[in-house]
């Protein structure tokens, strides 16, 4: 449990908390976008050092998307009562994390297994993360607040799309996982005289591939 590439999720957390004192606590929403790009930026960092370090652990594997849902959380929550972010947009971002983080504690609870992150919720999450810091850096009267703030327009939306796109996908892949755990349970029914399935060779089995 105890690896870099953790310390780091949770580092990302803590200063999600940071991030939210800056801009609420302290009405400092320069500083608090450039926490929440640098934050946005490295997100894939603790990836990146559990491959190239094989540390990568189930622990990891949770803890890092779960950082991914409390820094977007907070910076869309942030936003909107700041006042950068239209309440529509947060609430359509919102509901998104929401469908997801619940979905999440469901399989869990259900002891299904893990769905793996896709790329298109990656590409999504990494769109959201450029848009917001843009949003809040652009709430001013300045040309190139004005600027900045169509270039957030431009990206956040393909970005929601990309999210939602890629929660459409999960669900086939949560329909899987469940598949899969209610086989893993499955009791293993021995008929007197009969051998254990689980103790036949690859060619005593049915249905085994020839």
């Amino acid at each position: 449990m105890v690896t870099v590439p953790n310390l780091l999720s949770m580092t990302r957390i803590v200063l999600t908390a940071v991030f939210a004192y800056l801009l609420l606590g302290m009405h400092e929403p320069v500083a608090a976008a450039i926490l929440l790009g640098a934050l946005g930026a490295t997100d894939w960092f603790d990836g990146f050092v559990a491959r190239h370090f094989h540390q990568v652990s189930l622990v990891g594997k949770v803890l890092d998307p779960t950082a991914d849902r409390i820094l977007l959380g907070t910076a869309v929550v942030g936003g909107v009562v700041y006042g950068a972010i239209p309440e529509w947009l947060g609430a359509i971002a919102l509901l998104r994390e929401v469908i997801v983080s619940l979905s999440v504690l469901v399989l869990a609870g259900l002891k299904a297994r893990r769905v793996d992150v896709l790329w298109v919720g990656k590409a999504g999450t990494f769109g959201m993360m450029f848009a917001l810091p843009a949003f809040l850096l652009s709430d001013g009267y300045a040309v190139w607040q004005q600027d900045l703030h169509q270039i957030a327009w431009i990206v956040v939306i393909p970005a929601l799309a990309l999210s939602w796109v890629a929660l459409g996908a999960y669900l086939p892949k949560a329909r899987k996982a469940l598949s899969a755990r209610s086989v893993d349970h499955e009791p293993v029914v021995h008929v007197a005289g009969s051998v254990p399935l689980a103790d036949m060779t690859p060619e005593g089995r049915e249905g085994d591939l020839r």
